[in-house]
């Protein structure tokens, strides 16, 4: 063989692998959100039941931003990007190497952490989220309701019941006042 049928022979396989990469890459940042970097819905979702499936100990939460919509209005959509780029960091860093977070939309958010145990607890989570953060010289206000659900509190294991029971104790907090949603 001569070398310029090797030549003809690869040139489309090299193209093929550079598709492959590029598509490999667009797929992998359509499950990411721009802005926080976290999971999307559908890249943590697959992720998400994984978990719940192989973790006895697993925790679901469900996180949504209190007044939200006040902090866009009153001070901009800049400064709404910086509290959920915020509340992203806050939520990942509790996480840690035993969970994954995701941004759901808006000012939705989500997790799945295998071991309670292993984070540094609820209580910490809501102090976490409820700092106040910064955007250009002003102090923004942050509030969070949490809900969550555990595992061994489904009859059977799935990410569909435990979101549901995760969003039922978050509205149940919500109603007994803001800030009071851990317990």
């Amino acid at each position: 063989m001569d070398t310029q049928t090797i030549a003809a022979a690869g040139l489309p396989a090299l193209g093929w692998a550079l598709h492959g990469g590029l598509l490999w890459r667009r797929l992998a940042t359509s499950r990411r959100d721009p802005l926080t970097g976290l999971h999307t819905r559908a890249g943590w979702t697959t992720r998400a039941e994984h978990l719940l499936a192989k973790h006895p100990n697993a925790l679901v939460l469900l996180v949504d931003l209190d007044d939200f919509k006040a902090i866009n209005d009153t001070h901009g959509h800049a400064a709404g990007d910086t509290v959920l780029t915020a509340t992203a960091e806050r939520l990942s860093d509790w996480c840690g190497h035993h969970g994954i977070a995701a941004r759901l939309g808006g000012d939705e958010f989500a997790a799945i952490v295998t071991d309670p145990a292993h984070t540094a607890g609820l209580y910490a989570l809501r102090i976490a989220l409820d700092e106040p953060v910064t955007h250009l010289g002003h102090v923004l206000p942050v509030s969070a309701s949490v809900g969550r659900c555990h595992r061994d509190q489904l009859p059977v294991p799935t990410l569909t019941d435990a979101l549901s029971a995760a969003d039922a104790a978050m509205y149940a907090s919500k109603g007994h006042g803001r800030r009071n949603n851990t317990r």
